[in-house]
């Protein structure tokens, strides 16, 4: 996120939340929102293709068609620009491309932006005036966004949008991914990507290479590795030989699962290291116990940059132990095999950290935007915001206050593009996938839990009354949904969140889940699968 959670709360004018089911994903962010909806009176749009709950506090609900928020985004720039809401001193000094980027949207008429989406053009018009008319302005997207094979081409758009009307760089505004998982920034910020070191320095740059070969004492590859996605598709072709495996289910949270159970059948060797026996430790060769939060030490960055000091609260049960353990005890090993043999006057090469005190000197030596988090510092008491340059800064709440990072920020305008698959009359339904409020993702601490289990017990699937009338399914009836890649039975919920010729469910649960039926095909550039939209059929089951 470009500003805080906070920030947002308090200053914004209008909230702009596009493929995100706040309230029930976020839901704390999502409180925020409703107290900012109340009390101050900040105006709100949702465009979402399901009539969420936090629809029911907008001003103006968006329900577009699943797979066209880059043609909405593109609409609503048109209109901006067409009445003069844009911000022309920003965009002269701040940014390029301008022009670049209105040639394309200038084809995006309010009539052919609802033609694409299904948005009424009143609608249309009436979100570009809220935005033009009150700010600062944030806007706020999750994996609606991203879920698609033009999961990058949106997410420039909502940068567009964002610099066209001036709103980076100030308290109330930003473009802020409201991230998906526990951690999954810090996971990222620490190098958790197949393109990047930590801190975001990339892997194809000569300098970053260096400069962490002389730390790690290793040579190190000049190419990008591969994603989750691409590891079980060279599984599969006897490229990849072994998973290690950390806290992930991809049994249950992968595209098309069938084809995710055949990878890992052909996989020479796996490793997964969690805190149950999930659906894939059940394929793993060994599985390590992990401990949970409340039981290591360290640090969680949260979906604001924000890290946060987390302390140990209770011993791990059994033979359970923190992953930074784990994996220092097999690096160890591997050392003593002379699996490598790393410089031995490189500062991190023999894997001696004591503690996790320890492992922070290390980021702060090679990852400037933690520079300045010392572990002191956290020990303290003080949350920062990266970037942390030095020990004596304060942290960035708000990014891209006077520049951006590569100078001026620049536009990236791009067409509509369809998504992979779409309704055909084998397969006459677009299946959008999610999470509910009570389970989360593929559900192995979820699950366990009674009291979400009671109120939440299986899978459901919502379909809207036209479309189950057609064939023959009233509310609570157990059905099929069918897909070019799998099957699965669940029971209906009729209902009217979905438009007729949408249904939607989700992959907390291991024996219906969404994943059995998604698409894998991926975004050119991010690799991401497109989850939010596949071609189904439903009958009775």
């Amino acid at each position: 996120m470009t500003n805080t959670i906070a920030d947002i709360a308090e200053e914004s004018q209008v909230i702009f939340i596009i493929g995100s089911n706040t309230t029930e994903n976020h839901p704390v962010i999502g409180t925020k929102i409703r107290r900012a909806k109340r009390h101050r009176g900040a105006k709100l749009i949702v465009a979402d293709p399901r009539r969420i709950d936090i629809t029911q506090y907008a001003d103006l609900h968006l329900q577009h068609k699943p797979g066209t928020d880059l043609a909405l985004l593109n609409g609503l720039m048109h209109i901006i620009l067409r009445e003069g809401w844009h911000d022309e001193a920003f965009i002269q000094e701040r940014t390029e491309g301008f022009e670049e980027l209105q040639a394309v949207v200038s084809k995006y008429t309010p009539e052919l932006t609802s033609q694409i989406t299904g948005v009424p053009v009143a609608q249309i018009e009436e979100a570009a005036r809220m935005l033009g008319e009150n700010k600062p302005g944030a806007l706020l997207y999750a994996m609606g966004i991203t879920q698609h094979t033009v999961g990058v081409a949106n997410v420039m758009a909502c940068a567009n949008l964002q610099m066209l009307l001036g709103n980076i760089g100030v308290p109330g505004g930003g473009v802020n991914p409201l991230r998906g998982q526990n951690n999954v920034q810090g996971a990222c910020d620490m190098g958790g990507l197949p393109d990047v070191f930590p801190g975001y320095q990339k892997v194809t740059d000569a300098r970053a290479r260096a400069k962490f070969e002389a730390a790690w004492g290793v040579k190190l590859p000049e190419y990008m590795g591969l994603t989750v996605t691409e590891m079980l598709n060279g599984a599969e072709a006897g490229e990849v030989k072994c998973l290690y495996i950390i806290g992930e289910n991809p049994m249950t949270s992968e595209p098309d699962l069938n084809h995710t159970r055949h990878s890992l059948n052909k996989t020479e060797f796996i490793v997964v290291q969690d805190l149950f026996m999930s659906e894939t430790a059940q394929f793993a060769d060994v599985i390590f116990p992990a401990a949970a939060s409340a039981e290591k030490e360290g640090t969680f960055t949260n979906t604001e940059r924000r890290v946060q000091r987390v302390r140990k609260a209770v011993e791990p049960p059994g033979e359970a132990k923190p992953d930074d353990w784990i994996i220092i005890q097999i690096a160890r090993r591997m050392l003593a095999l002379g699996a490598t043999t790393p410089d031995p006057d490189a500062p991190w090469a023999s894997w001696d950290y004591e503690s996790v005190a320890d492992i922070w000197k290390e980021i702060n030596a090679l990852t400037p935007i933690y520079a300045g988090v010392t572990w002191e510092r956290l020990e303290g008491g003080v949350q920062l915001h990266w970037p942390v340059p030095s020990p004596d800064h304060p942290g960035a709440p708000i990014l891209h206050t006077k520049t951006f990072s590569r100078g001026l920020g620049r536009f990236i305008a791009n067409d509509h593009v369809p998504p992979a698959e779409r309704p055909d009359d084998e397969f006459p339904l677009v299946l959008t996938t999610g999470r509910v409020l009570y389970h989360w993702h593929a559900g192995e601490m979820t699950h366990r839990a009674k009291g979400l289990e009671a109120m939440y017990p299986q899978a459901l699937v919502e379909i809207n009354p036209k479309d189950a009338r057609k064939v023959g399914i009233v509310d609570g009836d157990l059905i099929k949904v069918v897909s070019r890649r799998g099957e699965i039975i669940s029971q209906a919920q009729v209902t009217d969140r979905v438009e007729p010729g949408i249904i939607f469910t989700t992959f907390h649960f291991a024996e219906a889940a969404a994943n059995f039926l998604t698409n894998p095909a991926l975004d050119p550039y991010a690799k991401i699968p497109e989850f939010k939209v596949a071609a189904v059929r439903v009958e009775k089951a």
